[in-house]
C-alpha cells in the first residue's frame, strides 16, 4: 500500500478526490483519520460557487509576486548606478528576497492551514505591496535590501496559500484546469518581467528607471487586495473554534518551524553567496544545515508520536505521488532556472545587447509556456505523468537546439535571434512540467496539510534554484576565460541538461509505478 492514509490508494484516480473529505475530529491532529468514503456531508462534494473568482484573485497576486522577481534581474546595473551600490550590496538585493521567501514557505503554509488561507494570503499581499513601495523610494542600498527582505516575506506568505486554496476550492478535472491557469500566469509573468523591466529602465533612465520596477507592483497589489476583500469567503481569519491558545500554538509547531527555517537558511546561504569575494566561510554552514534538517525530522516524528499536530506530517512522504513529484520538481528547478541567468549574461555581456533586447529573447518562450500549461491542465488527469515526461523531453530538445544556435553564432554563420524559435520548445516543456506535476503530486495529500505540503514543494524548488544557479554559473565562468562565451554557455547548458535527465528518470520511474499499480494515469 503506497499511502499511509486510508483510501488513498483508491484516490490514485484523482477524480475521486477522497482527500477532499473533511477530516474527522482527532485528539492528536494526525492526518490519518478521515471520514470513510461515502459518509461525507453533501456539502463536501459540492464545489464552491465563487471558486473561479477566488482563482482570479490568486492569479493577480501570483502574477505580481513573480513579475517582482524576474523584473529585478535586468535592473541590477541601473540599481548599481542609481544608488552607487557595491557588487556585494547588489548581491544582497537579490539574496535578501530569496532567503526570506525560502525560509518562511512551509511555516506560512501551515499557518494558513490553521488560521485560514484567505487571511494569510491577504496579509502576504499587503506586506509585499508595502515593501514594493518602500523599495521604489529607497534612498540607499541598505534601505533597498531591507525592503527586499520584507518583499520576500510577503511572497513567502502568499504563495503557499495560492496552492492550498486551489486544493481547497477545486476538485477533479477542474483542479487540473485551475493549476493549468496558474501555470499560464507563471509562464507569462516570468517572460514579461525582464521585458517590462527593460522597458521601464529605457523610459525612466539608467539611474532612476529601476524604481518603477518596484512601483509597478503597487497597483497590482491594491487590485488583489480589493478583489480579495470583495470575493473571498468570510471569515478570512479562522478563529479557535473552542481551541485554547496553547492548542493553537501546539498546532503551529513553533519549534519545528524554527528548526526547518534555520536549516533552509543554512542550506541556501552558501549557494546564494557563492560568487561573493568573501564566500569561503559560508560553506561551513552546509553541514550545520544538514544537522538542523535531521533534527527537524526527528522533532516532527516525536511531535506526532506524542499526539500533537506537527507542522508537516512526514507521512506525506510515504505517498508515492508526493515524494516522486517533490523529487522531480526539485531536480528540475535545480537545472532549468539557470537557463535564463546564462542567457541574460550571454545576451548582455557576451553580445552587448541592451536589457530590453535581452528581455525580448524570452517572450515567445513565455507565451508557449502559458499555452502549454493551459492545455496540460485540461488533460493531466487523463494522461497523467506522461504529460510531465513529455514536457521534459521538449525542454531537452530545446536546449540542444539552442546550443546549436549559440555554436553557429560563435562561428559567425548564424544569428543569436534564432534562439527565439528554439526556446519555444523549452517554453512548451516548461508549461507541461510545473503545474501538471503540482496537480499530480498533491492529488493524494489531505486537505488539512495542503498549505504545508505545497510549501515543502516550493521550498525544494527554492533550494534547487539557488544550488543550480551557483553551480551552473560556476561551470560557465570556469570555461569562459579560455574558451569564450559560446563554449561557456554550452558547458552551462550541458550541465542543465544532465540535471533535467535526472528529473526525467524520476518521472519515468513514477510513470512505470503508476502503470504497474493499475494503469490509471492520474
Amino acid at each position: 500500500m503506497d499511502s499511509p492514509w486510508p483510501g488513498a490508494d483508491a484516490a490514485a484516480d484523482a477524480r475521486r478526490d477522497v482527500h477532499e473529505r473533511p477530516p474527522a475530529t482527532t485528539t492528536g491532529g494526525a492526518a490519518a483519520q478521515h471520514v470513510p468514503p461515502g459518509r461525507e456531508p453533501r456539502t463536501a462534494a459540492e464545489p464552491d460557487a465563487d471558486r473561479w473568482r477566488i482563482l482570479a484573485v490568486l492569479l493577480v497576486a501570483i502574477f505580481m509576486s513573480l513579475v517582482g522577481v524576474s523584473i529585478v534581474n535586468v535592473g541590477l546595473p541601473s540599481i548599481q548606478e542609481g544608488l552607487g551600490a557595491s557588487r556585494t550590496q547588489i548581491q544582497w538585493v537579490l539574496s535578501g528576497y530569496a532567503l526570506t521567501f525560502g525560509v518562511v514557505l512551509v511555516a506560512a503554509g501551515r499557518a494558513g492551514d490553521i488560521f485560514g488561507r484567505g487571511f494569510l494570503f491577504v496579509l502576504g499581499v499587503a506586506v509585499f505591496t508595502l515593501a514594493s513601495l518602500a523599495a521604489g523610494f529607497a534612498s540607499d542600498p541598505a534601505v533597498l535590501t531591507a525592503a527586499r527582505f520584507v518583499q520576500g516575506l510577503g511572497s513567502g506568505l502568499l504563495n503557499p496559500q495560492g496552492v492550498g486554496m486551489i486544493q481547497q476550492y477545486f476538485r477533479g478535472a477542474e483542479r487540473g484546469q485551475a493549476f493549468g491557469l496558474f501555470g499560464s500566469v507563471v509562464g507569462i509573468s516570468v517572460g514579461v518581467g525582464p521585458l517590462l523591466g527593460g522597458l521601464l529602465i529605457h523610459l525612466g533612465g539608467a539611474a532612476e528607471g529601476w524604481r518603477w520596477m518596484f512601483f509597478v507592483n503597487v497597483p497590482l497589489g491594491v487590485l488583489a487586495l480589493a478583489l480579495a476583500f470583495a470575493w473571498f469567503p468570510r471569515p478570512l481569519l479562522r478563529r479557535g473554534h473552542g481551541r485554547t491558545a496553547a492548542k493553537v500554538l501546539s498546532e503551529l509547531d513553533p519549534v519545528g518551524a524554527l528548526l526547518l527555517g534555520t536549516a533552509v537558511l543554512a542550506l541556501l546561504l552558501p549557494f546564494i553567496e557563492a560568487r561573493a569575494a568573501t564566500s569561503a566561510w559560508w560553506w561551513a554552514l552546509l553541514p550545520a544545515g544538514a544537522a538542523l534538517l535531521s533534527a527537524w525530522l526527528l522533532w516532527e516524528r516525536r511531535y506526532r508520536a506524542a499526539g500533537r499536530s506537527p507542522m508537516v506530517d512526514l507521512a506525506i512522504f510515504r505517498v508515492r505521488s508526493f515524494s516522486y513529484g517533490s523529487a522531480l520538481i526539485g531536480l528540475y528547478f535545480l537545472g532549468v532556472t539557470s537557463v535564463w541567468v546564462l542567457l541574460a549574461l550571454y545576451m548582455q555581456q557576451g553580445l552587448g545587447h541592451t536589457a530590453l533586447e535581452s528581455g525580448l529573447i524570452g517572450l515567445p518562450n513565455a507565451l508557449a509556456s502559458a499555452l502549454a500549461a493551459n492545455w496540460a491542465g485540461r488533460h493531466v488527469l487523463r494522461l497523467g505523468r506522461a504529460v510531465v515526461v513529455g514536457g521534459m523531453l521538449s525542454v531537452l530538445l530545446g536546449l540542444a537546439l539552442s546550443v546549436l544556435v549559440i555554436q553557429l553564432e560563435g562561428r559567425g554563420i548564424g544569428s543569436e535571434w534564432w534562439l527565439l524559435a528554439t526556446l519555444v520548445l523549452v517554453g512548451l516543456g516548461q508549461g507541461a512540467v510545473v503545474s501538471p506535476n503540482q496537480t499530480l503530486s498533491l492529488a493524494e495529500v489531505p486537505l488539512e496539510y495542503a498549505g504545508s505540503s505545497g510549501g515543502i514543494m516550493q521550498t525544494g524548488q527554492r533550494i534547487g534554484t539557488s544550488i543550480g544557479i551557483a553551480v551552473v554559473t560556476a561551470v560557465s565562468f570556469t570555461v569562459l576565460p579560455t574558451a569564450g562565451w559560446a563554449q561557456a554557455i554550452t558547458a552551462g547548458f550541458a550541465m542543465i541538461a544532465a540535471v533535467i535527465l535526472c528529473a526525467l528518470a524520476v518521472g519515468v520511474a513514477d510513470l512505470r509505478h503508476r502503470r504497474r499499480a493499475g494503469g490509471r494515469p492520474a
